[in-house]
């Protein structure tokens, strides 16, 4: 086990630090979240915190239920407005109760090809153990409780990376770390959707094989 040990605002942190290195998302044009164990509440960023310069001060207590500031042990929660994505992020977890950490972006790649009405394909066999699917979400104001909503409705069936049209991204996992690493592969994924379209090629890009996605939806165990 190589990831960030310990506080899960380490692990975040650790995150926002290593998506706005990998260009998925610029200054503080994200937020992040994940689910205390053994508590109604997540730590979340708060808003207009810059992804690559958190740290646990920039992070708030909430409640799940109801969105409210929480103490978490002796811990109060610190006097900072949570992100204006909080909406969102409460929703998917009241969702998902198998969800531990929201990761929400605006990876470039994923958007252009929203906007010029491509859909993301899974071609690779760590795209497909990763993502699984990709769906995409209607066009809803951000911040709003309607765009929360039906997002969260999206990924009751249990996808887990959803694009945000024309806005961005949001991918949940039961770690920090596994949501991490799908918010990267998704953006990897559309980048190879794009190179395909660029080239003229993209009916020619095959889906992941038959085989491999048997396997992964089966019982077989497939480590990737």
């Amino acid at each position: 086990m190589n990831y960030v040990p310990g506080d899960l605002r380490d692990q975040l942190a650790h995150v926002g630090y290593d998506v706005v290195q990998a260009g998925l998302v610029c200054g503080s044009g994200g937020n992040l979240s994940a689910r205390i164990p053994d508590e109604d509440a997540i730590w979340v960023t708060a808003s207009g915190s810059w992804l690559d310069r958190l740290s646990r001060n920039t992070f708030t207590s909430v409640q799940i239920s109801d969105g409210a500031p929480t103490m978490i042990g002796t811990i109060p929660p610190p006097q900072i407005e949570p992100t204006s994505e909080l909406a969102l992020h409460l929703a998917l977890y009241r969702a998902r109760p198998d969800v531990n950490a929201v990761v929400h972006l605006h990876p470039q790649t994923a958007l252009l090809l929203d906007a010029l009405g491509e859909h993301i394909r899974i071609s690779t066999t760590d795209h497909a153990f990763y993502l699984r699917r990709v769906a995409t979400v209607p066009f809803r104001m951000p911040g709003t409780t309607e765009l929360a909503s039906l997002t969260a409705a999206m990924a009751a069936d249990g996808t887990d990376c959803l694009v945000l049209s024309q806005h961005g991204c949001v991918v949940v996992g039961d770690s920090v770390e596994l949501a991490h690493k799908r918010a990267r592969n998704l953006e990897e994924a559309a980048s190879l959707t794009y190179r395909a379209l660029a080239a003229g090629r993209l009916e020619n890009l095959r889906d992941c094989p038959e085989e491999f996605l048997d396997r992964l939806h089966g019982s077989t165990a497939v480590t990737v």
